[in-house]
């Protein structure tokens, strides 16, 4: 484990990224954490308000990269900050505590390309950070964190789930909460005491700041991560973008999150029932069992090769869209995506529509977009810890898949 973290921290230049690493503006405003004084033991504390951050939206504004990037320059700092400490104490001061500030956290915090991220970084961090969380403080957990824990708990470490320490509601107040592990006189003015924080208070990512990934493939240094999360696709009148997925089981769930980052699309999911002519290999695939393909009109026909299983949806340019479809049957399907035609719709074509079309504009929009499938269980699982939030902590952790769950509706939502 140790020649391994060597050898990535070289490849990656790890040893120097507290002075290559440059805070993008986008996280200096709405990453809601920072380094506050120190707990009761002299180790650094690190404030993290995470119910307050738009992750969704810093995903898309920075990338997964920018973010792994920005949690190991933490990391780095932490271990800087644990030798001063050890200087001003005198004693061995090795880990520092985390406290972190669940108020306002929601089912948008469930957002699964934000969760898929979050545990790669977790595990980049378990393999190279092993034994510096002293502690973590978690404080106002909502009913919704026992589904986020259950989803991340498999990935921490034994040790490191032992020092976590969770409040919900008012019980980090008065004695047994935060005032035995953090001095009075440092305790963060939002959570009752004294002092002023300077962290950040987050909000809202505007979506003028989101990115594509061809864009910050761009803008920044070597990748530390193999993929992406997110695809990037054009599209114009009478070419729709059409990805192929084959489902190997019934009641397995197709779910997808996209944005239209310019003009109106019209959203479809179809069921294939022959294979395609074609499948571009040189696209970058999701998952090993999605695909780019055109199957529909030019190489087939509606109700013959293909069928719609969903009701078309409209897209409006700025909108975000995620949604699910449980399959009925195993089989191949298809996610389209096309450009909006306003002339044969029910809105009414504004002036801009009619000109281009009289003129033949081949009008070009433009989606970010990420698909996933699970399988039955695993969707049944985490519904069901959606609808059991009224419980508390300690009785949802252990297990959050025993009950069932209708599969005889789909989901589209914005």
């Amino acid at each position: 484990m140790l020649c391994q973290s060597l050898s990535w921290r070289k490849e990656h230049q790890i040893d120097y990224i507290l002075g290559a690493w440059a805070l993008p503006a986008c996280l200096e405003e709405y990453y809601a954490g920072g380094w506050h004084f120190h707990d009761s033991s002299g180790r650094p504390l690190y404030v993290l308000r995470l119910g307050q951050m738009d992750t969704k939206g810093l995903v898309k504004a920075l990338g997964e990269e920018a973010l792994l990037r920005h949690v190991l320059s933490i990391n780095e700092e932490g271990q800087k900050r644990c030798e001063e400490n050890t200087k001003i104490f005198g004693r061995p001061i090795t880990c520092w505590t985390c406290l972190l500030d669940l108020e306002n956290l929601s089912t948008r915090h469930l957002w699964r390309p934000g969760v898929k991220a979050l545990l790669r970084i977790i595990e980049v961090v378990e393999a190279n950070y092993p034994e510096t969380l002293g502690r973590l403080l978690i404080v106002r957990a909502p009913r919704v964190f026992p589904v986020l824990w259950t989803l991340i708990s498999p990935f921490i470490n034994e040790n490191t789930r032992q020092k976590f320490l969770v409040c919900s509601g008012n019980s980090y107040q008065g004695v047994g909460g935060l005032e035995d592990y953090i001095s009075k006189e440092v305790i963060p003015d939002f959570l009752g005491g004294d002092c002023l924080c300077s962290v950040p208070e987050g909000g809202p990512v505007p979506k003028s700041l989101y990115q594509t990934q061809e864009e910050l493939q761009n803008s920044g240094p070597v990748s530390l991560l193999a993929e992406t999360i997110y695809q990037l696709a054009y599209i114009v009148q009478g070419e729709p973008h059409e990805f192929f997925i084959e489902i190997p089981e019934s009641s397995s769930v197709i779910t997808w999150d996209f944005d239209v980052l310019k003009g109106d699309v019209l959203f479809n999911i179809f069921r294939s029932k022959r294979l395609p002519l074609a499948v571009d290999k040189s696209t970058p695939a999701l998952a090993p069992n999605v695909r780019s393909v055109q199957l529909t009109e030019k190489s087939g026909a509606s109700g013959v090769d293909y069928g719609r299983v969903e009701t078309p949806l409209m897209c409006r340019e700025g909108e975000s869209i995620q949604g699910s479809h449980i399959t009925r049957w195993p089989g191949r399907y298809i996610l389209q995506w096309r450009a909006a035609n306003h002339l044969s719709g029910s809105t009414l074509p504004t002036v801009e529509d009619v000109l281009a079309t009289l003129q033949g504009s081949t009008h070009k929009c433009k989606i970010m977009y990420y698909t996933e499938v699970l399988a039955s269980h695993d969707f049944r699982g985490s519904m069901t810890s959606l609808e059991s939030c009224q419980s508390g902590f300690s009785q949802l952790s252990a297990a959050t898949t025993s009950s069932s769950q209708s599969q005889s509706s789909s989901l589209i939502s914005r």
